[in-house]
């Protein structure tokens, strides 16, 4: 089965998603089920994960209830406020629906690059893996180390690391990234999703090679099992089309065994995400 471990539906509201400025206009717009089921289907993809793309209880409501609607929606990683008091009950209330598989904070967004050592973020990070919930890590390159450090202080804990932290793509391999992704993945519980690429090249222009040497970097550090595909759509759709976007991956790991394909491009989304 074939899975795209990262995509976002939203009807849009330039209130709720003004990370969506003057560069991103195509992106203003209604992002439904209804447009991305056609897509999946065309491009031999079962199922998808849906993300939050908004920082309120009112977007999980909202990817929950679209989950509930379309069958190929195979989970949802939303949003709850993880440094709140009531953590525990809001988590509690929206785990009994069965379609939550884990929850994600836009980090990528927090001027401090330490926000996830902070007290009170990690007390929401403990309470998660008592709901059997993951946690996405969305962050720059500036911020990996804390990543590093706070997956190590949750060692049962299951992360998965975002877009490969974001890397600039067209500047070519950064040490100070490669050096993090690989101190990050010496954590067990941590895997990586292969997405979110093209968004991160010099006025969205890219060759397929671009994307090699960072891949190459991801898979020697995490291995074959902890790297899933996501496609980041509709974002994506600011640097290619989907399948553009997906032959990035499919064409990359066409030379693996079939049981690596097959990993990398559904089954370990469904093992971490419990799909």
């Amino acid at each position: 089965m074939v899975i795209d471990s990262h995509q976002h539906f939203w009807k849009y509201d330039p209130v709720r998603y003004s990370w969506i400025d003057d560069s991103m206009k195509i992106l203003r717009q209604d992002f439904l089920p209804s447009d991305l089921g056609p897509i999946l289907k065309n491009n031999g993809v079962d199922g998808c994960v849906a993300v939050q793309a908004d920082q309120s209880e009112r977007e999980t409501e909202f990817l929950l209830e679209l989950a509930g609607e379309n069958e190929f929606i195979k989970g949802v990683v939303g949003w709850v406020d993880l440094k709140t008091e009531g953590v525990s009950k809001r988590l509690a209330h929206y785990s009994q629906n069965e379609k939550l598989k884990g929850v994600r904070h836009i980090v990528q967004e927090e001027p401090d690059p330490e926000f996830m050592l902070r007290k009170d973020f990690q007390n929401g990070i403990r309470h998660l893996a008592e709901f059997g919930l993951t946690y996405d890590i969305l962050v720059y390159p500036n911020q990996l180390a804390a990543a590093v450090l706070l997956s190590r202080a949750f060692p049962e804990q299951k992360f998965v690391l975002d877009h490969i932290a974001k890397p600039l793509i067209s500047e070519g391999l950064d040490d100070q990234w490669v050096n993090n992704i690989k101190e990050l993945a010496l954590n067990p519980n941590v895997s990586c999703k292969v997405s979110g690429m093209v968004t991160e090249t010099t006025n969205f222009q890219w060759r397929q090679e671009d994307f090699y040497p960072f891949i190459d970097v991801v898979l020697d550090a995490f291995g074959w099992r902890r790297i899933m595909y996501g496609s980041d759509w509709p974002v994506c759709l600011l640097g290619g089309n989907y399948k553009e976007v997906i032959t990035i991956v499919t064409d990359y790991i066409s030379k693996l065994p079939d049981n690596e394909r097959a990993g990398i491009m559904g089954l370990n989304a469904i093992n971490f995400y419990s799909l």
